[in-house]
């Protein structure tokens, strides 16, 4: 069932708070419960519920999309219960490290915080790209030099633009500003209200935006970069990622996996881009 954004801030604060309490007398560290789905029965989906198709509010009032289907159905094959927890982005780690959330699940790209996560095998390809406003004028990444650019916070899209890959950083100098924004939904009614000339994202994400305002938005046809979609989970916690990954394989041997694709293609999710064999 939905939460309110009140009930749900109360939960995850009460959460964080809970795990940064745990400690003895001295200032020692006191032994933590543990929260992987493979010791506690439990897959708890830490999400963005502003991202579709992965992640979002359907039109009955609850949570759907792609990832959490997916979720839901891994959970069911291995008798889990799942527990879907719509988050702050900005505090994932936090929330993942206290075991608030023991998963994230969300269009996650692996690329770059390896280090930082356990993940699943790459189960999605997935694409960086630009859109703009169908009647900008903007054709290349060259029309992008002194525009407005916006994407999400801590995005593999801003990751690529301000990160080290010296051609993207190169052309991020070239935009007037790059701005961040908590979710999607609100970047792209700023590109459509022209508060902002362009909007870095997923290709998915800009597919399903495309999808469902063919006339307001076009996208460049050169990809900022490529990258694999997976499952992120507290450092260590291989148990549940290899579990994941096995039950994700077998999904997609009985084609289910298959049907979900069909299922969200005008969306945006193409099989062609499912990399999990």
């Amino acid at each position: 069932m939905k939460r309110s954004a009140t009930s749900l801030l109360t939960c995850l604060t009460t959460a964080a708070l809970a795990a940064a309490l745990l400690v003895g007398c001295g200032g020692t560290p006191a032994a933590t419960e543990a929260t992987s789905a493979t010791d506690t029965g439990t897959l708890i989906v830490g999400f963005d519920s502003s991202y579709p198709p992965y992640g979002y509010v359907g039109d009955d009032g609850e949570y759907t999309g792609f990832d959490l289907e997916l979720a839901q159905e891994v959970a069911s094959r291995n008798d889990w219960e799942v527990q879907l927890e719509a988050i702050d982005w900005d505090a994932k780690d936090t929330l993942l490290d206290s075991g608030a959330i023991n998963c994230i699940w969300n269009g996650f790209t692996m690329e770059g915080r390896e280090s930082d996560y356990t993940f699943s095998d790459p189960y999605m390809l997935n694409a960086q790209v630009i859109v703009v406003r169908a009647d900008s004028g903007i054709a290349s990444f060259e029309d992008l030099a002194g525009k407005n650019v916006i994407t999400q916070v801590d995005s593999a899209a801003y990751n690529v633009l301000a990160g080290e890959d010296a051609a993207q950083a190169e052309l991020a100098a070239t935009f007037a500003s790059l701005e961040t924004i908590g979710e999607y939904n609100t970047a792209f009614m700023q590109l459509e209200s022209g508060a902002v000339d362009a909007v870095a994202c997923d290709l998915s994400i800009a597919a399903y935006q495309l999808a469902a305002k063919p006339d307001a938005y076009v996208q460049l046809d050169e990809p900022l970069s490529e990258e694999h979609y997976a499952v992120g989970f507290k450092q260590g916690d291989d148990a549940t990622a290899a579990t994941v990954t096995e039950t994700l394989q077998a999904m997609d041997e009985d084609g289910f996996v298959q049907e979900l694709c069909d299922k969200y293609a005008d969306d945006g999710i193409s099989y062609e881009n499912w990399c999990l064999e």
